[in-house]
């Protein structure tokens, strides 16, 4: 692995969108760092931005030198202490004991030329100086840059941390292979995706492509040929996972766009007119400059109700400990994590970790908690757990404690009562309790008989429940043995009958059976449709399934919605967006449409997740 360096700093000169983020990625690898701008404000911006975001970027998967796997950095012994940052208005002390400088000025190429002789002249003679452009070859850049030097100058291009991970280094035509190489090992311990263009070329490689996409979009769009729009949905359709090409040039800027295409017309004599003067004329000469201005860009701007919608939802997602993410998996009574995933940004915020393999989160709105299981370590020692905590993670409590419940899995709220509902899978029952944890009861306990062997005992795990609160309904998986087309469904009444037990319930109903291997449900109960994931055998296991359960029992017919999840397990529906979220042990989060199944990949990394709700 590489120790992070901190007998010298990395100067980062530019302290704008990029520039904060790259210097992010380094302070929370542990590196200390230098950002240097002429403005205050900018460098202000630049150290609150570090302040919010350093703990989340920690969270990156970390590449190790020498293997495939990866490896995260948010465990004890894995994770560096942050790294020190500071601000610098001039150049010169910020460089002056510099290992590693980037340059993220404006994309103006004299500007770069100046900035690279400043640099060589001020900074230490074994200093490495990367600029991040993405259209000027560092070759341009070191006119006025020493011959020594420049066996250690490059490009190092980041995209957009932490949303894209992405990073290409370019070398100047002369610069050391083993300068590459080694900061090539240095961003991947550092959570980004480093790789190595082999020779020089104007745009890189991603860029190389996206420009020859973007240049065409504008042609269509000057000629009339589509809108925004329809583009944008063409493209999510065809490639799935974006990013989305309209809605990024706008991102990006559109002034940049159009700084960035000038260099592309200049070097290879392209036409301009309906590509650099078209978007002149009908964006940039009106203040539509994309994102950063009031006016949108390709996209109008968005309404204030727009933007507080998208706001508003965040998921909480259940990393169970057992991923390539952690370090020490004999520890995994302690690597659970509850995390918060950002919709709007794609952000990942560890809100309480420590769990005991946590399976199933579900929030109440009205009293703004979140309640989970942990399944314990061994289920032999009955020592799962059930908790409660306000929404940001403060006031955590525990409402079952071990020694109550065996292995608790999915769990749900039901507003209505104020209660929570959950499977104890070993168990071989469903529970529910109060917000508070009061008022503890068994309402389902299944049986194995004596000496059954473990495949026919596995019937009898309970795994996922629904409540239906408007008809007093529960109903729960019991998944049988693993990818044996064994598993069940259940339905019963959200109380035990007068005069009966949950041992000898009379109301219990089978629908539906012979399943390849069900584990969490979701009901909409507007429309008495249950959906369930099962992480059975592929082609009908590894799905996510749905059914209409309002008719008769004998009627029920189930359908596959999506299909080629790695063992998906948790579930959440989200009317308002005609889609559900459906998180797999492969450390991937997607939303499935409900309309059509179409499935779009939210979040992949080296986690291992299990339960998903809405925020």
């Amino acid at each position: 692995m590489v120790t992070p360096r901190t007998d010298r700093p990395i100067a980062i000169l530019g302290a704008g969108v990029l520039g904060r983020r790259i210097g992010c990625i380094f302070v929370a690898a542990g590196y200390n760092v230098h950002i240097r701008d002429p403005s205050a404000e900018a460098l202000n911006a630049a150290i609150e931005y570090i302040d919010t975001h350093k703990e989340e970027y920690s969270l990156l998967p970390r590449i190790i030198k020498g293997k495939e796997d990866v490896k995260h950095a948010n465990g004890v012994e894995s994770k560096p202490p942050f790294g020190d940052y500071k601000t610098f208005a001039d150049i010169g002390p910020a460089v002056s004991n510099a290992w590693l400088v980037i340059e993220a000025v404006p994309e103006k190429l004299d500007l770069k030329i100046e900035t690279f002789a400043e640099v060589d002249a001020k900074s230490p003679a074994d200093c490495i100086i990367g600029s991040n452009s993405s259209s000027y070859k560092s070759s341009l850049m070191v006119t006025k840059v020493s011959a020594a030097r420049q066996h250690r100058v490059l490009n190092i291009h980041f995209t957009m941390p932490p949303d894209i991970l992405t990073v290409e280094l370019m070398t100047c035509g002369q610069t050391d292979w083993d300068v590459l190489t080694h900061l090539k090992d240095v961003l991947g311990e550092c959570g980004t995706l480093p790789v190595i263009a082999r020779r020089e070329s104007t745009g890189f490689i991603f860029n190389r492509l996206w420009a020859a996409v973007k240049r065409e979009i504008l042609h269509i769009l000057s000629e009339g040929v589509s809108d925004p729009a329809e583009i944008d949905f063409l493209w999510e359709y065809m490639f799935k996972n974006g990013p989305l090409p309209c809605q990024l040039m706008d991102q990006v800027g559109l002034d940049t766009v159009a700084f960035i295409e000038e260099n592309y017309i200049k070097e290879r004599g392209l036409e301009r007119e309906s590509t650099v003067d078209w978007l002149k004329k009908e964006y940039l000469d009106q203040g539509r400059l994309g994102n950063k201005s009031d006016k949108g860009g390709l996209y109008p701007p968005k309404s204030a109700s727009q933007t507080n919608q998208a706001t508003q939802k965040a998921i909480y997602l259940l990393d169970v400990g057992l991923g390539g993410n952690v370090s020490d998996v004999s520890k995994s009574n302690t690597n659970g994590k509850i995390l918060r995933f950002d919709q709007t940004t794609r952000k990942v915020t560890s809100i309480i970790d420590g769990q005991n393999l946590p399976d199933g989160i579900d929030v109440s709105e009205s009293t703004q908690q979140i309640f989970w299981t942990n399944m314990g370590h061994s289920p032999a020692a009955c020592d799962g757990s059930v908790w409660s905590a306000n929404i940001d993670g403060s006031d955590k409590k525990c409402l079952v404690p071990t020694g109550k419940v065996h292995t608790p899995k999915q769990l749900v709220t039901c507003e209505a009562r104020k209660q929570v509902y959950f499977c104890d899978r070993e168990g071989l029952g469903v529970h529910r309790c109060d917000y508070d944890g009061k008022n503890h009861e068994i309402l389902v306990q299944r049986h194995a008989k004596h000496g059954s062997a473990m495949a026919d005992t596995m019937t009898s795990w309970c795994v996922g429940i629904a409540v239906d609160a408007e008809r007093d309904l529960i109903y729960w998986t019991q998944k049988g043995p693993s990818k044996a087309s064994r598993g069940r469904i259940f339905c019963a009444g959200i109380d035990i009958p007068a005069g009966e037990t949950a041992e000898n319930r009379s109301d219990i109903r089978c629908l539906m059976e012979g399943l390849p291997e069900p584990i969490d449900i979701e009901l909409d109960q507007e429309t008495q449709t249950l959906y369930w994931t099962d992480r059975g055998e592929h082609p009908t296991g590894c799905a996510v399934y749905h059914a209409y359960v309002g008719g008769k029992d004998v009627d029920i017919q189930k359908t596959i919605l999506a299909r080629h999840f790695h063992e998906p397990i948790g579930l959440k529906l989200d009317k308002e967006n005609n889609a559900v979220f459906v998180a797999d042990l492969g450390g991937s989060l997607y939303s499935v449409s409900l309309e059509d199944g179409l499935k779009t990949e939210l979040l992949r990394n080296d986690g291992c997740y299990t339960g998903v709700t809405l925020v």
